[in-house]
């Protein structure tokens, strides 16, 4: 240890423990509600019992109102390739034509860098 010294490093400040291996409890969302009328979510366990009230940004007590509501999620769109991409520009029937056009270019040994080929 002695010569990887912590040079640079802030003592204490950061951990050099990695969390590879471990399994974090499950956790939900508890809602709570001030007098002031703020509501908030606090992450506890499943198995923990919340407690009837929480202190509140704003300093009051504030009282446990129950689950949060899972928030409603989208369906995620399905990951678009290139090739769907090219499709929404252009018909299957007008990329044959410009692959017929370019493999004639290539076959007249026309291909240069830098050359645009089609108009």
């Amino acid at each position: 240890m002695a010569d990887r010294a912590l040079r640079g490093m802030q003592i204490g400040a950061k951990s050099l423990e990695t969390e590879d291996g471990i399994v974090f409890a499950e956790r939900v969302q508890r809602r709570f509600q001030c007098a002031n009328g703020h509501v908030f979510t606090v992450a506890m366990s499943v198995d923990s019992e919340p407690p009837a009230t929480w202190e509140c940004k704003c300093g009051a007590q504030a009282e446990f109102l129950g689950h949060a509501e899972p928030e409603e999620t989208k369906p995620p769109k399905p990951q678009r390739t290139h090739w769907d991409m090219l499709l929404e520009r252009r018909s299957e029937e007008e990329l044959e034509v410009l692959l017929q056009e370019q493999l004639e270019v290539l076959r007249r040994g026309e291909l240069r860098d830098g050359v645009a080929y089609r108009r």
